[in-house]
């Protein structure tokens, strides 16, 4: 995320489907009242691809103060007959999800680099 951080900042993750399958996602994060994430949950079709914005709230930026935000993009194939989310992700056996961990970095842009 680059600063300033006086407004809302967002910045979009692309997630891809390299299978044949269809794949269910969900995003999570560390610290929820921070950051609006849309969509934070999906369906991909095989070979396609589907941008996620993640959103910083407004905040007080220190720059000494090292983020320990962290996001997790977890996904599990879909199921044929899809029709309840909720139940994919309540009924998954751990060995069927997959999941990646992103740290997030503040950045703040230098005067140099705004002329």
């Amino acid at each position: 995320f680059s600063g300033p951080f006086t407004d809302v900042v967002t910045t979009n993750l692309k997630l891809r489907n390299p299978s044949d399958r269809k794949v269910c996602f969900k995003v999570k994060t560390t610290a929820p009242r921070r950051y609006c994430v849309r969509p934070n949950s999906g369906i991909i079709d095989p070979g396609s691809s589907v941008i996620v914005s993640v959103m910083l709230q407004p905040f007080d930026y220190d720059p000494n103060e090292k983020s320990k935000h962290k996001f997790m993009v977890q996904t599990i194939y879909a199921p044929p007959n899809i029709s309840d989310m909720e139940a994919v992700w309540k009924e998954a056996k751990p060995d069927e999800l997959m999941d990646s961990k992103l740290r997030c970095v503040f950045e703040m842009p230098n005067e140099n680099d705004k002329l």
